[in-house]
C-alpha cells in the first residue's frame, strides 16, 4: 500500500513539474515573441526614415541645375544598379521612384513624424502617398 502511495505522489510531482516546465517554456516563448515584435517595429521605423532621407537626397541631386526629367531617369537607373550590386535586393528602379515620391508626398519631416507615418509599413505608405488629396494623405 505504501508503495502505491509513493508512486501516486511521484506521478503527481512529475505532473506538477511538467506543468511548471510548460508554463516556463510558454513564458520564455512569449518574451521572445514580444522582443521580435519590438525589433520588427524598430527596424521598420528606421527603414522608413532611411527611405525618406534617400528620397530627399534623390530630389536634391536631381535639382542641381539638371533637366529634371532626363537626369531623374538617369539618376534612378544608375542608383538602382549601384545599390543592387552593393547592397542587394530592394532597390529596383520602381522602388527608388516610390522612395522619391515618398519624400515629395511628405517633404516636411516634422509632419511626417507627427502623423505616425514612420510607424506604418512601407506597403501602407506607398498606398497613402498615392492619394491625390493632401488632406486625405495627412489623415
Amino acid at each position: 500500500m505504501t508503495k502505491i502511495l509513493k508512486q501516486k505522489n511521484k506521478s503527481k510531482t512529475m505532473s506538477e513539474l511538467s506543468k511548471n516546465e510548460n508554463i516556463f517554456y510558454s513564458e520564455i516563448s512569449e518574451l521572445l515573441k514580444q522582443a521580435r515584435s519590438v525589433a520588427y517595429k524598430t527596424v521598420n521605423t528606421i527603414m522608413v526614415q532611411t527611405y525618406w532621407q534617400i528620397g530627399k537626397r534623390i530630389v536634391e541631386q536631381e535639382q542641381h541645375g539638371q533637366n529634371r526629367a532626363s537626369y531623374g531617369d538617369y539618376l534612378i537607373t544608375n542608383l538602382s544598379r549601384y545599390l543592387s550590386d552593393t547592397i542587394g535586393k530592394g532597390f529596383s528602379e520602381a522602388n527608388l521612384w516610390n522612395i522619391r515620391q515618398f519624400y515629395l508626398a511628405f517633404s516636411d519631416f516634422t509632419q511626417f513624424s507627427t502623423h505616425c507615418v514612420e510607424n506604418l509599413s512601407w506597403t501602407n505608405i506607398r498606398l497613402i502617398m498615392r492619394l491625390d488629396n493632401k488632406a486625405e494623405r495627412e489623415y
